[in-house]
C-alpha cells in the first residue's frame, strides 16, 4: 500500500458520499472497516480500492435494506447480488400492490357495503373443529380441506353433516400474519374425535351479523364488511366478547355471513 492510496476520512467520505456517521456505524458492523487505523492518534484510513464497495453500501442502503442484508450481498459475485435483489424487488413489488389493494378497500365510501347489520340470537351448539395458524393465502384452502375432513368424520358415524361451515378468527390473518383460525361444523348427536379434530361446546349468545355478497367475499374486499359491522356495533354500544365468526352460507341468500358474538348490557 502506498500513500497515494490512502485516504482520509473525509476524503473517502467524499468519494462514496457516506457520511463520518454512516463511515463509523459501518465500520462498527464490520461492513466497511478502515484500511489502517493509528495506534497513537486513532485516526482512520481507508484505501482507494474500497471505494467501489463503499459506493455499493451507499447504493443498497438507499434501498432501505438492513445492515445484516447488505453484509449478505456484499459476500455474493455480482451475479448472484443482481439475482437476490430482484428477488427482494419482485417481494417488494406484490406488498406494494397488496397495500394498495387495502388502501382502496379503506375508501368504502367508493363502494358502500349495502346490507344492514343486525342481531340475531345464537343457540348453544356442539362444534367439531379443526384448528390451524394459516395467512390469508392459506386460507381458503384450509377452509375446503377442514370442512371437508369434519363432515367426512360426521358422516362415518352415522350423523348429518348437513350444517353450516363455520369459521372462527382467533387472531389476526393477513398475507404477513398467520393467526389461528378455527373451522367448524355443529352437529347433534355423539361423535369421537380424530387426529387434530376436536369437540368443543359453542354457548348460547346474541351474534352481530352482516350478510356478504359473493361479489364481496374475497379479500381484501370482505375488510370492508368487517369495517361496516364492527363501525355499526360502536355506533349502537355493542360489547365484543370475542374474536369474528364467518358463517358460510350466509342469511338471505348471501354467500356468507361475517359476525361477532356480542353483549348488549351497554346499550341505553
Amino acid at each position: 500500500m502506498t500513500d497515494a492510496d490512502d485516504m482520509l476520512p473525509g476524503e473517502f467520505g467524499a468519494a462514496t458520499r457516506l457520511s463520518p456517521k454512516a463511515l463509523r456505524l459501518y465500520a462498527e458492523q464490520g461492513l466497511l472497516v478502515p484500511a489502517g487505523v493509528d495506534p497513537v492518534t486513532g485516526y482512520r484510513r481507508y484505501h482507494r480500492d474500497q471505494i467501489p464497495r463503499g459506493r455499493l453500501i451507499a447504493r443498497l442502503r438507499t434501498l432501505g435494506l438492513p445492515l445484516g442484508r447488505i453484509a449478505t450481498l456484499l459476500a455474493l459475485s455480482p451475479q448472484a447480488r443482481q439475482a437476490e435483489l430482484r428477488a427482494w424487488l419482485a417481494a417488494q413489488e406484490i406488498q406494494l400492490r397488496r397495500r394498495r389493494e387495502l388502501i382502496e378497500v379503506l375508501d368504502a365510501a367508493a363502494s358502500p357495503v349495502t346490507a344492514a347489520p343486525r342481531l340475531r340470537t345464537r343457540p348453544q351448539r356442539k362444534l367439531l373443529c379443526q384448528e390451524r395458524r394459516v395467512r390469508v393465502g392459506e386460507l381458503d384452502a384450509f377452509v375446503v380441506q377442514a370442512q371437508e375432513r369434519i363432515r367426512s368424520r360426521l358422516r362415518a358415524v352415522g350423523l348429518p353433516d348437513a350444517g353450516p361451515t363455520l369459521v372462527h378468527f382467533h387472531g389476526f390473518v393477513t398475507h404477513d400474519s398467520d393467526g389461528p383460525v378455527e373451522v367448524a361444523v355443529p352437529f347433534s348427536g355423539s361423535v369421537e374425535p380424530v387426529d387434530d379434530l376436536r369437540v368443543r361446546l359453542s354457548p348460547a349468545g346474541t351474534d352481530a351479523y352482516l350478510p356478504v355478497a359473493q361479489a364481496d367475499a374475497g379479500f381484501p374486499d370482505i375488510l370492508r364488511a368487517y369495517d361496516a359491522l364492527e363501525a355499526w356495533m360502536d355506533a349502537n354500544r355493542l360489547v365484543c366478547l370475542a374474536g369474528p365468526v364467518e358463517i358460510w352460507p350466509g342469511s338471505d341468500g348471501a354467500v356468507l355471513d361475517v359476525t361477532y358474538p356480542v353483549s348488549t348490557s351497554g346499550r341505553q
